[in-house]
């Protein structure tokens, strides 16, 4: 089996997101490395350059205007090595955690949330804060820091006590990892990298706030699973009717009856109660019943 071929059953799999982030991510990079490396070897290094004004965030609103795709098309994008393996390692350590905990769809919507947040406030900043003013006319963006930091931020403020064990560093609790990463965004805020820095802080922002606002009950995500969806769909073959026949129960006198299958989704309201509960007290002090239900939430998203 071909490469192609790997990478196209990994996006047939079902329940299959974390891979597939990854996956778009790793694949995007390399075909940049490849192209820039034609390219400048064929002395097309000012093509190259013209494709990145198309796929990379500028920081000037009327360039933006023009190009509101990039946008998204940023946080896929990146091409130092150390930049994306990094982005890539904590994408899939603490993705991993939003996954078992939140599902599948809602890890998709936080990357994206996360993403377009750190892009707009990028934005905003360097447009209406005069320290960067100088900067904002030549400045452009790519990287999926911001979105991996909201996935960072998130995983730490849903379980802040669950714990990695760190190279040379044994183990730490996520959320000084995460506040970490917040501190040093923060202080690269005024440096070389400001408007990464600043995208970062974006990004961590969405993150906190989409997972307070999940244990209210209010899903952030909504929107963006709604267009993802619709667009989805265009590309999907409608499935031929199905009739089926079912024999009328003789002691039903005529009426329909409602059951429940067993094992069915718990109400948004006991998977507050249960994340609660890991937030003050960690995933080991829930019983065998709730972890079930967490479970069975996670599959069903």
């Amino acid at each position: 089996m071909s490469i192609i071929d790997d990478i196209k059953h990994s996006f047939k799999q079902p329940n299959n997101t974390l891979k597939q982030l990854i996956l778009i991510n790793v694949c995007v990079f390399v075909v940049l490395i490849v192209t820039r490396t034609i390219l400048v070897l064929t002395g097309g290094a000012g093509v190259y350059s013209l494709l990145m004004r198309f796929i990379a965030l500028n920081s000037d609103l009327f360039t933006f205007i023009t190009r509101p795709w990039t946008l998204i098309t940023y946080f896929f994008t990146h091409e130092g090595f150390l930049h994306i393996i990094f982005n890539m390692l904590n994408l899939y350590w603490f993705g991993q955690l939003i996954r078992e905990y939140l599902g599948e769809r809602k890890l998709l919507s936080l990357y994206i949330l996360g993403g377009i947040a750190g892009g707009v406030l990028y934005m905003l900043s360097y447009n209406f804060i005069p320290y960067f003013a100088d900067r904002a006319a030549f400045s452009f963006m790519i990287g999926a820091s911001a979105s991996v930091l909201a996935i960072v931020v998130a995983a730490a403020t849903l379980l802040p006590n669950y714990t990695f064990n760190l190279i040379l560093i044994g183990p730490i609790r996520i959320k000084y990892i995460a506040a970490f990463l917040v501190l040093l965004s923060i202080s690269g805020a005024v440096g070389d990298n400001a408007g990464g820095n600043i995208a970062h802080l974006g990004g961590a922002f969405i993150g906190w706030l989409f997972v307070r606002q999940l244990q209210r009950g209010n899903d952030m995500g909504r929107p963006v699973l709604a267009i993802i969806d619709f667009f989805g769909n265009l590309f999907k073959s409608k499935p031929k009717l199905k009739v089926t026949h079912r024999t009328a129960n003789p002691f039903s006198n005529g009426r329909s009856t409602t059951t429940t299958q067993p094992g069915g989704k718990p109400s948004q309201k006991e998977i507050d109660l249960i994340l609660d509960k890991i937030s003050s007290s960690g995933y080991e002090s829930l019983s065998k019943e709730e972890k079930q239900k967490l479970f069975q939430a996670s599959q069903k998203e």
